[in-house]
């Protein structure tokens, strides 16, 4: 079995790389014309290089039609979860990925909840964020494999590369027997030397007396004794008076990474260059760089933000993105023009054209757009979430939350494509606004997490001293990686040390001296 939490996370996100071959397996083929003439609106003219392809309303059909069944599936994936494992439920998403593509992914998007149970809090956000690292690799590849298949003629243009994504998931399938399942989940039904053997095997490097082990285990034990209290859960458990305030910042976590307008680009992309009078082979080759820089970008995410914390990455990301959105949507307004009801080259949602200087500072928006989006959002969004819930409804808050973003994904698959036709530009403005929104309500209600346990997660939402049913305020929580760090290291004992006041936190959730206020 192995026990490098490295090497399992890097086993596990290959999930988030099937999802990323699913994001970016239309964006590289609606502009090709074996695609247009298949799914033509209307008779096939004789040339086809006439073929205008389906209907804005039928391609937004068409792209929201994965996120739709998904979030069906997002809220039943929860249940299977909680009675097979995180492990299982993986393997599961694996195995009926090509068959029920809708249902394996959300049992796929178990991942980050099976590496947050797992990982050591010091190193939880860099190795939860691996998932949205992979997610970008898998959209990067899929699109190359999509732009390559595009020189074939007739179906097998988009068909070769959609059949191509069964092979990783067997791959998935075949590794996932060598990683351990989650302790936690283990302890919940009672399996506890397996979960210790776990803890073990994967914090304490085989030292069965490891400080840490000790701690973490205890800690899980305490919880899961507490929740047995409680130990029916249904999803009406989310929406009492406790539980509300976290379930909403969940499930808004997951809302807004998709009202931040990121899908425009990773769907649309190439309706954005179009209007931006990039054509034919350079189009496809220009829309891949923002794949290449989304890769990129996502690397020092992984490094830092365990160091930079939850809150200051999210705030960041929120502002940067507002600011290019709104930059695009300026020079589209002052230097563009209506290109007509066929668009530019035959594509009605490419309605507006801006050409010259301006056309290049709207590429060079789009991209910076990714690049602030890929650091912040992308990874932030996947590793917040699981880090919020107590273990009892830990797999069904995360099915909601995850729900919310198939919801949203699907309404903005569906409404894009229309928004590029009838409001053209203006388009832009209404994605800035959410981005602005989105800091504003991170601010005041997501508090941090970076560097705690999920039990001392558990704490900032219950404190005694805080806001009822909210617990500690969010602008007064803190990153305690540093403390936490040594902890694992073994160079003191927590419990120990707080009493005496070394290096400890003000309470669970509140950081002493050698931590950063987030």
């Amino acid at each position: 079995m192995i026990g490098n939490i490295y090497a399992i996370a890097a086993v596990a996100v290959v999930g988030g790389g099937l999802f990323g071959f699913d994001i970016s397996s239309m964006s590289a083929i609606i502009s090709i014309t074996p695609y247009k003439c298949y799914f033509q609106s209307g008779p096939v003219p004789d040339d086809p290089s006439e073929c205008t392809g389906p209907t804005a309303s039928v391609q937004g059909g068409i792209t929201a039609a994965m996120p739709g069944g998904s979030w069906l599936g997002a809220l039943s994936s929860g249940y299977i979860s909680d009675i097979f494992g995180r492990k299982k439920a993986i393997m599961i998403g694996a195995v009926i990925w090509y068959a029920i593509e809708t249902v394996a992914i959300n049992l796929l998007n178990w991942v980050p909840v099976y590496i947050s149970e797992l990982a050591p809090p010091s190193k939880r956000g860099r190795l939860v964020g691996a998932q949205q690292w992979a997610i970008t690799w898998g959209i990067m590849i899929m699109f190359y494999l999509s732009y390559g298949s595009s020189y074939i003629d007739g179906t097998a243009a988009f068909r070769v590369p959609w059949g191509l994504q069964i092979i990783p998931a067997l791959g998935l399938f075949i590794a996932m027997f060598f990683l351990p399942e989650s302790p936690r989940w283990l302890a919940r039904k009672g399996r506890w030397e397996e979960a210790h053997a776990v803890l073990v095997l994967v914090h304490g490097k085989g030292d069965a007396n490891s400080p840490f082990v000790t701690r973490e285990y205890r800690e899980i034990k305490e919880m899961v004794e507490f929740e047995k209290q409680n130990s029916d859960v249904t999803y009406l458990e989310l929406f009492k008076p406790h539980m509300i305030n976290r379930t909403h910042i969940g499930v808004f976590t997951q809302i807004w990474s998709q009202l931040t307008g990121m899908n425009v680009m990773m769907y649309y992309i190439t309706y954005v260059f179009l209007m931006a009078n990039i054509k034919g082979d350079n189009l496809l080759l220009s829309s891949s760089i923002q794949y290449v820089i989304n890769v990129v970008m996502t690397v020092p995410a992984l490094l830092y933000v365990d160091r930079w914390g939850r809150r200051p990455t999210l705030l960041v990301g929120a502002t940067l993105m507002m600011t290019w959105l709104f930059a695009n949507a300026g020079i589209l307004a002052s230097y563009g023009e209506y290109a007509g009801p066929d668009g530019v080259e035959n594509t009605p949602e490419a309605s507006w054209r801006v050409t010259g200087a301006p056309s290049r500072a709207v590429i060079a928006c789009s991209y910076l757009f990714v690049a602030s989006y890929a650091p912040t959002w992308g990874p932030v969004s996947w590793i917040y979430p699981p880090e919020l819930y107590p273990l009892r409804v830990r797999g069904k808050a995360t099915a909601l939350a995850t729900s919310g973003n198939w919801a949203f994904n699907f309404a903005l698959g569906y409404f894009v494509p229309p928004a590029f036709v009838n409001i053209q530009w203006q388009t832009y403005l209404i994605f800035g606004v959410f981005c602005f929104a989105m800091g504003v309500h991170v601010f005041f209600m997501f508090p941090e997490t970076a560097g705690k346990t999920l039990e001392e997660v558990v704490d900032i939402f219950e404190d005694p001293n805080g806001i009822k049913n909210i617990g500690t305020p969010a602008w007064k929580t803190r990153i305690t990686t540093k403390r936490t760090v040594a902890m694992e290291r073994g160079q003191y004992d927590s419990d120990t040390q707080m009493e005496k006041g070394v290096g400890s936190d003000e309470s669970p959730h509140r950081s002493g001296s050698d931590d950063i206020k987030a």
